[in-house]
């Protein structure tokens, strides 16, 4: 299963060392990844490979939820498949 995660934040250093390890620490495989700064703002969005993951998506979602938080980081992750849905046109 493949999902997108979001992470958004007032940029500081290492915002996406943090983020691509706490994905790898799971097993989680990056695909694609974007990431911008708007004036102070930073902005990253991936594409991830969820089939080697080690804890359940549920699991997953609320660890990187609290790990986020840790950093006033704010990150979401969501289904591909799902996320698609909702942005069809």
């Amino acid at each position: 299963m493949k999902a997108i995660v979001s992470v958004f934040a007032k940029d500081t250093k290492g915002i996406t060392a943090y983020v691509t390890a706490l994905l790898a620490e799971k097993e989680i495989n990056i695909l694609d990844i974007s990431q911008t700064l708007m004036q102070e703002y930073f902005a990253m969005i991936m594409l991830v490979d969820l089939a080697d993951c080690t804890v359940a998506f549920d699991v997953l979602a609320s660890h990187l939820k609290e790990k986020g938080a840790e950093r006033a980081l704010d990150i979401h992750i969501q289904r591909q498949d799902i996320f698609e849905v909702m942005h069809r046109v």
